[in-house]
């Protein structure tokens, strides 16, 4: 795996690829990888001849009482990692590599609507900066394919979105959401969770499967949410928000419509914690 850490160099491999007749495929990251980034990778290579993945945290969709400063960075074990799934290139770019004209004097994206609800509400701006950071980088790598998690669900339909408006041409591919055996959604801020947080933790995804048995049922939108609310504050945490919504983010009228998705976050400790569950 060859390492970049300038847009122009990379460019260059890429070129070389295409000029080769092969397909390229994109797993941006803010690295601390886990198996759950792993398997982004490993779809990417399905769907393309070869990968890049790119490692940046990116300060412009952290608030200013986030944690960018704290989040962790472990570059020589992501390196490592990613190697050993068969990443052909990594770009490892610094902030001005990214942001030539400083963060606060950059172009920005903003995606309507879809940013406002959820998430959006309640980290302001936070999706402004993940789709102008994608933005940049589907501009710097030029790939055919992109893969993004499911876990990060809004993410991936903003990211859907912002690349239909702009007409990127790269198609971008959902991968499932990876869990740990006990449930919980893999995520790199479980590694802020201590023992007695961790074994708590897995209250989340038992919360979607009651919502999930609750729309089975046939309860209304807003009783299947109070299932999974309750659940979660008897079990210690703040909830941000409980919602079930469709597959394009919109409000459902009942909760027999097919296709509805049970949405939380929550916060455990200092850890705030998200995920989504099919509710079918």
């Amino acid at each position: 795996m060859n390492t970049f850490d300038t847009v122009a160099d990379l460019r260059a491999q890429v070129k070389q690829w295409r000029s080769d007749g092969l397909r390229v495929g994109f797993v941006p990251t803010m690295g601390n990888l886990h198996d759950g980034h792993f398997a982004l990778v490993d779809l990417a290579r399905q769907h393309a001849d070869r990968v890049v993945a790119s490692i940046f945290v990116n300060p412009t969709q952290f608030g200013p009482n986030e944690d960018y400063a704290l989040y962790p960075r472990t570059p020589d074990g992501d390196i490592t990692g990613l190697a050993g799934h068969g990443c052909d290139a990594l770009l490892l770019p610094s902030v001005a590599e990214m942001y030539p004209f400083g963060t606060a004097g950059c172009v920005q994206m903003h995606v309507p609507g879809i940013t406002d609800i959820l998430c959006g509400r309640h980290r302001p701006g936070h999706f402004n900066g993940v789709a102008t950071v994608v933005a940049r980088l589907f501009n710097m790598v030029q790939p055919d394919v992109a893969v993004f998690g499911r876990k990060d669900y809004q993410q991936l339909q903003v990211v859907r979105y912002m690349a239909s408006e702009m007409a990127f041409a790269v198609e971008v591919i959902p991968a499932p959401t990876l869990r740990e055996p006990s449930g919980l959604a893999m995520s790199s801020r479980n590694r802020y969770l201590d023992a007695s947080e961790r074994t708590t933790a897995d209250t989340i995804y038992r919360a979607l499967q009651a919502m999930r048995d609750a729309r089975r049922q046939g309860d209304p939108p807003g009783r299947i949410e109070g299932v999974g609310e309750r659940m979660l504050l008897d079990a210690g945490f703040v909830v941000d928000y409980v919602e079930v919504l469709r597959a394009d983010l919109s409000r459902p009228r009942e909760g027999s419509e097919p296709g509805l998705i049970g949405f939380i976050a929550a916060r455990l400790g200092r850890t705030r914690l998200i995920d989504n569950l099919d509710l079918q």
